[in-house]
């Protein structure tokens, strides 16, 4: 498969679980959005609103990125989903996803890519 078509297939798969795990869970005025870079490969999911109608929060949640070597990096996880187990559970090999935001000795140990 040529590097274009399993970008955008990685892209497919990111969204449809960012969407699935985040979508739809609103708190009061709060309310996770799905953002996507298509051109850059960079895919959020931020919370954003009114909280009791007293503090308003606008918060990234979740951060991926796919580089031009195909490899989709995990760059923020401020939440307790397991992301990473949901694109493997859709056919993304362990081998193609990069936990980003650990140093490259804890990444060995993590059963997904180094790099």
């Amino acid at each position: 498969m040529d590097m274009k078509r399993k970008i955008k297939k990685y892209e497919k798969i990111i969204l449809a679980a960012l969407e699935a795990e985040f979508v739809d869970r609103q708190v009061s005025e709060v309310c996770n959005r799905v953002i996507a870079d298509k051109e850059k490969h960079h895919y959020l999911v931020v919370k954003t609103g009114w909280y009791n109608a007293k503090t308003f929060m606008d918060n990234m949640l979740v951060h991926f990125e796919i580089k031009e070597d195909g490899k989709i990096w995990l760059l923020a996880n401020h939440t307790e989903s397991l992301i990473t187990e949901a694109l493997v559970h859709k056919g993304i090999s362990p081998n193609e996803i990069v936990l980003g935001f650990y140093s490259p000795a804890i990444r060995a140990a993590s059963g997904y890519a180094i790099s």
